[in-house]
């Protein structure tokens, strides 16, 4: 299993939480979903490596913001 910690900018509220976890447990391949709301982390524990773009896709099909830390 393989795990990766993800920023999320603009979740404030359980509901928040709630739409990230349903949508990035949606993406193939996902056993687990862990959000921090206080920190704004994400952590994703999947079989594989997830394709960046799809895990950017999900969270922004949320509602909310990946940031991007492979920009930075």
């Amino acid at each position: 299993m393989i795990q990766k910690t993800y920023d999320v900018k603009g979740m404030t509220c359980d509901h928040c939480v709630q739409a990230v976890n349903s949508e990035l447990s949606s993406l193939s391949g996902v056993a687990n979903v862990q959000v921090d709301l206080p920190s704004g982390k994400v952590t994703v524990t999947s079989e594989q490596p997830l394709d960046h773009a799809a895990v950017a896709a999900a969270v922004d099909e949320a509602g909310y913001e990946l940031v991007d830390e492979e920009a930075q």
